[in-house]
């Protein structure tokens, strides 16, 4: 009869918060584990979309399909090109300009907000708005650069620099995102360590080396994981700003996926791209939590239970 009660509550305790979670199980089942399902059924089979489910069953010839694909091909480099700039490029500056704007400097707060402000727009606006300001005809951009006697860019019409100009509205976009995380992890590191250091007689680019940066390498992690994830799937602003042209040139797994299933209606082969982006994707992110940010995610484990 003592065990009786325990046991009766710990029941109550999970139904109660099996009940609490059960909508939202729904939604992710519904809206994620079942398209992803989907996408692998449909990725075996030659199918349009439309009259039912597949049932032409064509077995890995999508896959193969796609290994002998030069535009599928193509995407593959221009991913890893945009995650290679995103690295090297875009992260960087972000470290920069947090660094900065975490001195106390006049108008910091401001700059904060100007800075972080292009990440709350959304992809449509921001694609609109370059398309604007680097049009070859009448754009801000080739305007400034004939007042130093340049010629005009062809930004988004050439294949030569169509990468490079979608990398800089990419880096507008969202190098404030990273700002901020770079600021809330420098704020994050006690001010006693980077005073000792100074008091020790460290300049103040050997505190940023010694002691700044590896207590930012948790956000660093951080960062760059969701910059790489972000350049693998991206797909708004080139689909709005090119549409993956010219030629191909600035197309990536996403728009070509699109081109596929809702222009071609080729939809078990843009099934199997998907799920090449899936693969890379969770293989990357298992990857890189394994090797990269272990030791973040055990640190992370062992403040919980002794929290608990």
């Amino acid at each position: 009869m003592k065990t009786t009660r325990p046991r009766s509550l710990r029941l109550r305790g999970f139904t109660t918060i099996l009940l609490f979670l059960l909508p939202a199980l729904v939604l992710f089942f519904g809206l994620v584990v079942a398209p992803i399902l989907l996408a692998f059924y449909a990725s075996v089979f030659k199918w349009n979309g439309m009259r039912g489910l597949p049932t032409d069953f064509i077995g890995m010839a999508n896959f193969t399909r796609l290994l002998a694909d030069e535009v599928f091909l193509g995407d593959l480099w221009h991913g890893a090109l945009l995650i290679i700039l995103s690295v090297v490029i875009q992260l960087p500056l972000s470290l920069g300009i947090a660094m900065l704007l975490n001195q106390r400097i006049y108008g910091r707060a401001f700059f904060r907000l100007l800075f972080f402000a292009p990440y709350m727009l959304s992809e449509a606006i921001t694609a609109v708005l370059f398309m604007m300001i680097l049009s070859p005809t009448d754009g801000l951009a080739n305007y400034i650069l004939g007042w130093f006697g340049i010629d005009q860019l062809d930004w988004f019409a050439d294949p030569s620099t169509v990468m490079m100009s979608v990398f800089i509205v990419m880096t507008w976009k969202y190098f404030g995102f990273h700002m901020i995380l770079y600021i809330a992890g420098r704020q994050g590191i006690p001010k006693e360590l980077t005073e000792a250091a100074q008091i020790d007689g460290a300049t103040g680019w050997n505190v940023f080396r010694y002691v700044t940066l590896p207590l930012l390498g948790p956000t660093i992690r951080i960062s760059v994981f969701l910059s790489v994830i972000g350049a693998i799937q991206l797909f708004d602003l080139i689909w709005i700003i090119t549409g993956g042209g010219p030629s191909h040139s600035s197309e990536t797994m996403a728009v070509t996926m699109f081109q596929f299933g809702f222009k071609r209606f080729q939809v078990g082969y843009a099934s199997a791209i998907s799920v090449v982006m899936f693969l890379i994707s969770l293989v990357f992110a298992v990857l890189y939590q394994r090797y990269v940010m272990r030791r973040d995610l055990e640190g992370a484990s062992t403040v919980l239970r002794d929290q608990r």
